[in-house]
């Protein structure tokens, strides 16, 4: 099991509190609800493999379903998509994938791994992510390309890598990464703390992203539409439940929450 799912597990308990309306701040993104007076309409516990980039957005989308669901457990493992799919492929149990590409989709699909339709959900969009003050003045594409910037992006197998790629290509810039990482959060953190001047990411990490990170818009003709699909895995073990949260990630209130993270709506 992964650190991060361990990382998640552990939290459950605290969002039982937050379900019987603790404050915002003590809320975790993983949560068990504890039964209500009534009967709830689903129960059990839903892994979901989802993209880095939707760490947050997911955390709370979880809480609102929850909240709608008592008795449910949800654990999510936010990781690139390419490592993602290839720990499904590998044996991995899971009951969602939502990825942050087509292609590695395709790859659950092509392994027949998926159940049903893989639905978009999202879409997003790049940009440069810099230190707050933007200290090296980059205000394009071509300034990755400077001797003196430092710029780390995220590996090509990673789906916001080969957004980046196909940005660069199309302004006909060459950039030489420090270091290619395994997601865009990797991206963010070493921006954030100094150990990159620069890094191409997406709109919603930078937002994200806090104080210490700016972001530098990249032009319509040479940005790239990320389109996040969905679908359960084959094997799930609560069909009943991870088909309801594909619903309550797709439906109006679902929407609502993707949007304020910053998510284009398809």
């Amino acid at each position: 099991m992964s650190k991060t799912v361990c990382a998640v597990l552990v939290c459950l308990c605290l969002i039982t509190s937050a379900c019987r309306g603790a404050s915002p701040a003590a809320a975790s993104p993983s949560l068990t609800a504890t039964a209500s007076a009534t009967a709830a309409p689903l129960v059990g516990k839903v892994t979901i493999f989802a993209a880095a980039s939707l760490t947050d957005s997911f955390n709370a989308l979880a809480i609102e379903f929850a909240k709608q669901n008592p008795g449910v457990t949800i654990a999510p493992n936010y990781a690139g998509s390419s490592a993602l799919v290839a720990q499904i492929i590998q044996g991995a149990e899971a009951d969602i994938f939502a990825s942050a590409d087509e292609p590695n989709m395709q790859k659950l699909v092509d392994a027949k791994l998926n159940l049903g339709e893989a639905k978009i959900f999202a879409n997003n969009r790049l940009q440069i992510a810099v230190q707050a003050g933007n200290p090296k003045r980059i205000a394009q594409l071509s300034d990755l390309a400077k001797p003196d910037v430092i710029v780390v992006l995220a590996a090509p197998s990673v789906p916001v890598g080969a957004y980046g790629q196909q940005a660069s290509d199309k302004a006909g810039v060459k950039v030489t990464p420090k270091s290619l990482e395994t997601d865009v959060k990797q991206v963010i953190a070493k921006v954030s703390l100094g150990e990159a001047d620069a890094g191409i990411v997406y709109t919603t990490d930078v937002k994200a992203g806090g104080v210490k990170i700016q972001g530098v818009d990249i032009p319509d003709q040479f940005n790239v539409t990320a389109k996040y699909p969905i679908s359960l895995v084959k094997g799930t073990k609560n069909e009943a439940l991870a088909t309801a949260f594909v619903d309550f990630v797709r439906s109006a209130k679902g929407r609502e929450v993707l949007a304020s993270f910053g998510f284009l709506l398809p």
